[in-house]
């Protein structure tokens, strides 16, 4: 696959079940129709397969995130689009992430309300969380800190995957992250 201008890293970050994995992947998808080189790093692969052994406690998250930040930073300065789709609970290390990259980091907040995200959870687990049944669930019992001016704002309850692509797309092109006449979006 050739290889089509410099590497960056997109970071969705927001609450389980939020679509944070599902517009990685369509993203993904648009990217690699142009030639760009493009790696997901989901936060739910990364801690089974780079950071198993790590728990739920804040130092633990921290550590999860900043090693998705490292490779993120290698790859993106290495021509790869890095896309890692992670909770990220803490701002202080997504920006700490953010500062240590090289090349271009674009923060997309995937908000969503609770009451969706109770709707849409088919495991129940917000449900048991909201009951006291699950410790240190992000969002219920443990905090998520969402971002106070992310590169990109996407309401998942509100807005379709192809919307929200869409907007990425077209705040990448704006950026020049991307060829305006790369990606041709439909309406």
């Amino acid at each position: 696959m050739r290889s089509n201008g410099n590497g960056f890293t997109l970071w969705f970050t927001g609450l389980s079940g939020a679509g944070k994995s599902t517009l990685a992947h369509a993203v993904r998808d648009e990217l690699a129709a142009d030639g760009r080189r493009v790696e997901i790093l989901d936060g739910d692969e990364v801690r089974t397969n780079l950071s198993q052994g790590l728990g739920f406690s804040k130092a633990d998250r921290d550590t999860n995130v900043r090693r998705i930040g490292y490779v993120a930073r290698l790859l993106s300065r290495n021509g790869v689009v890095a896309i890692a789709a992670a909770i990220s609970p803490y701002r202080d290390v997504r920006d700490e992430v953010r500062r240590a990259h090289e090349a271009p980091f674009v923060e997309v907040f995937v908000d969503c309300s609770i009451d969706a995200l109770v709707r849409r959870d088919v495991k129940g687990l917000y449900a048991k969380a909201l009951r006291g049944e699950i410790a240190h669930f992000t969002g219920v019992s443990d905090p998520y800190e969402p971002p106070v001016a992310p590169d990109i704002h996407l309401h998942s309850d509100r807005e379709s995957v192809e919307h929200a692509r869409h907007t990425i797309v077209r705040w990448l092109q704006a950026h020049s992250l991307l060829n305006p006449k790369a990606l041709e979006l439909t309406s």
